[in-house]
């Protein structure tokens, strides 16, 4: 076997995710810190790079699935099973530094509490998990925005699916073509009208013509 046989049989170990130029500890980070923005967002979006944008992806979808997982379970069983799902999402975000002192923050002041990991978790499991209940995967989506300048970076939009800018878009669309499909009715309406009445009309001018060409002949001098 030669040498090129032997690389093309290399197995790609340690290679499902990009490294993003981080360690562990600093990638899971900024994982959660993107998904954090990403849950919170008041549009629904937000702007980065298209290899980080490729990354989160996959990490948003497998939470917003634990979310979707939680509608709908009733009784004891269920508030249980809702509990743990909420624990398994609350993994993905920041909940703060539980083994951080309280005064360790600028000077010696008191650390405010970091509460936006909590409220990615309960805004998953209020709306988005209701939202997405009966799609089963494809909750988010990539645009790309070409590149940036200084360092050519790719740049690109990671939103949700069905957020207010595309439901909003898309009755706005709906509304157009449903006005466009009305004023077509209504022109080919007065073009078969006007194509009905002309035959008439052409009669009565027809007839007015020879009934002036009748009363212009009798009015024609006449020698004495």
């Amino acid at each position: 076997m030669t040498a090129t046989g032997v690389l093309s049989k290399v197995m790609r170990h340690q290679k499902a995710h990009r490294k993003l130029g981080r360690d562990s500890e600093h990638r899971m980070s900024l994982l959660r810190n993107l998904a954090t923005s990403l849950i919170n967002s008041r549009d629904e979006r937000i702007v980065t790079t298209l290899p980080k944008a490729k990354e989160l992806r996959p990490y948003v979808e497998k939470v917003i699935t634990l979310s979707r997982h939680a509608q709908g379970l009733d009784g004891d069983e269920g508030k249980a099973k809702q509990v743990h799902l909420r624990r398994q999402a609350s993994s993905f975000f920041h909940a703060g530094n539980t083994q951080q002192a309280a005064t360790t923050g600028l000077r010696g002041r008191p650390r405010a509490p970091r509460t936006a990991g909590v409220a990615a978790v309960k805004r998953l499991f209020d709306i988005l998990g209701e939202r997405y209940k009966d799609r089963p995967g494809g909750y988010t989506r990539i645009l790309k925005l070409g590149r940036r300048d200084g360092d050519n970076a790719e740049l690109a939009i990671i939103e949700l699916v069905g957020n207010a800018h595309e439901v909003e878009f898309t009755t706005a669309a709906a509304a157009k073509k449903k006005s466009a499909g009305a004023k077509k009715e209504t022109a080919t309406g007065k073009a078969k009208k006007g194509a009905e009445g002309s035959p008439a009309k052409g009669k009565a001018t027809a007839g007015r013509r020879s009934k002036k060409t009748e009363n212009t002949a009798n009015e024609q001098p006449t020698d004495e």
